[in-house]
């Protein structure tokens, strides 16, 4: 093998001495993405950096309480390995419904159904749950598993509402109750689909005025509401039950999507170096709907992700209810309280450096308000060099792009965890200034050098 071969395998522009047709396609699309430094990577983690950046909430994967309640109801509950098939064949077992009921229960909610992913809950749900002819109308930044449902779904019409806009959400209701003959006569149905928690802003939704909105303007025998709690199972809420639990909604909404991938530990983060505990745990982004006992029986007939697919193993149903004894039995409180102290301390620093930094205030926009979530958005300009520089510090965060993000919004994402400390934050905002500053500077010496040569012209 040639070594200009070995050099075109290593660098990715192509797969041996040739690229069929479609491969030079493919190859072009990724090439715009690289010119635009919209190119999507794998990347590794680092050691020894801070989490400022995955989705453990509560920091129980790195927990030696929940890794203990995990391997001791894996021993006790004396489970196989795998599932042995789909939930529909082989896959069902006592131990998943009395999981389900469990969850059910701690959530107010009549019913449950486990998914082995928050993506293929939404894109299932919205997919068959739609009947020929109903109206989606759903917040424009929702999930990219919703619009995967959407678009396999018989809607006969979707439409978008600005985001957390509830005049803009009563206008749109409003035109459709007006315009539509079969809505008025009980023939057709509206679902209103947000997020509790929008995952790339940290914002919450307005959800007791979305419902109020729906009620009024299209009633609620015609009207349904579907809320996504992801990134609210855990942080917000009694106990950290969401929401929906935390409004009083429960009644009122007519499905909700928990996942255990973020807050609960079921995936994500590097939970510990038991190898089982790694490798069983951290597969797994599973999830419930939330709903009647209608609701989950439908699902269980027509939603094809559920049908389709084998169904998760023992382990991760094990890590599932280790995480719900720690949520049910109040061990999680405490991490939820520190949780909301770290968040009102991130915030009350970045409005600080903002105030003392000129380079930082010109740079950096941050939340007018403190977020309720532990997730932060600092828009700014070229945010992959910030997260760079934060990255060679030690500090582990994400730079977002579109198509991530709508244009004009990227920015680096910083997300929270109740195992952060103040002095990690500190940390945080003394290198997110020295970054800055050192832009700045670098700035003016670009504006100095070209007023140079434009002079000497």
């Amino acid at each position: 093998m040639s070594p200009d071969h070995l050099e075109g395998k290593r660098d990715g522009t192509m797969e041996g001495k040739s690229q069929t047709e479609l491969e030079k396609r493919l190859q072009e699309l990724l090439d715009r993405r690289r010119t635009t430094s919209t190119l999507r990577k794998l990347t590794l983690p680092l050691a020894n950096q801070v989490d400022f950046s995955s989705n453990d909430f509560l920091s129980l994967a790195t927990s030696a309480q929940f890794k203990s309640l995990f391997l001791e109801e894996l021993k006790n509950a004396n489970l196989p390995q795998g599932s042995g098939g789909s939930r529909l064949l082989d896959g069902n077992s006592t131990y998943a419904e009395h999981l389900e009921r469990d969850i059910a229960h701690f959530h107010g909610a009549k019913a449950g159904l486990l998914f082995n992913s928050g993506f293929d809950a939404n894109a299932g749900f919205f997919a068959c749950v739609l009947q020929p002819g109903d109206v989606i109308v759903y917040d424009e930044l929702v999930h990219a598993s919703v619009h995967d449902g959407m678009r396999l779904s018989r809607a006969g019409k979707t439409i978008a509402f600005k985001h957390n806009s509830v005049p803009d959400l009563r206008d749109i209701l409003q035109d459709i109750v007006d315009e539509d003959v079969l809505l008025r006569r009980e023939k057709r149905r509206v679902i209103v689909a947000v997020e509790s928690i929008y995952s790339m802003d940290g914002d919450l939704a307005p959800l007791k005025e979305i419902v109020n909105a729906v009620e009024e303007l299209v009633g609620s025998e015609r009207g349904y509401i579907a809320v996504d709690e992801a990134h609210s199972t855990g942080v917000l809420g009694h106990q950290g039950r969401g929401l929906v639990c935390e409004l009083g909604l429960e009644d009122r909404i007519f499905a909700r999507l928990h996942t255990f991938g973020k807050a609960l530990a079921s995936n994500g983060g590097e939970p510990s170096n038991v190898f089982l505990f790694r490798h069983c745990i951290a597969n797994y982004d599973s999830a419930i709907v939330l709903g009647s006992s209608t609701l989950r029986e439908y699902l269980i007939n027509y939603a094809r992700p559920l049908i389709y697919t084998t169904f998760m193993s023992y382990p991760a149903l094990v890590a599932i209810r280790s995480s719900y004894t720690m949520l049910q039995t109040g061990q999680t409180v405490a991490l939820q309280a520190n949780l909301h102290h770290l968040t009102r301390t991130l915030f009350n620093s970045l409005g600080a450096l903002r105030t003392r930094s000129s380079a930082a205030h010109a740079l950096l926009k941050i939340p007018s308000a403190c977020p309720r979530s532990p997730i932060f958005s600092i828009q700014i300009q070229q945010p992959k060099e910030l997260a760079r520089c934060l990255q060679n510090r030690g500090l582990m965060v994400r730079a977002v792009v579109p198509p991530t993000v709508p244009l004009s919004t990227e920015r680096v994402r910083i997300c929270l965890h109740s195992g952060n400390t103040v002095s990690q934050i500190e940390s945080l905002i003394r290198v997110l200034e020295e970054c800055c500053e050192g832009r700045a500077l670098d700035r003016r010496k670009e504006t100095k050098s070209k007023a140079g040569k434009q002079a000497r012209l």
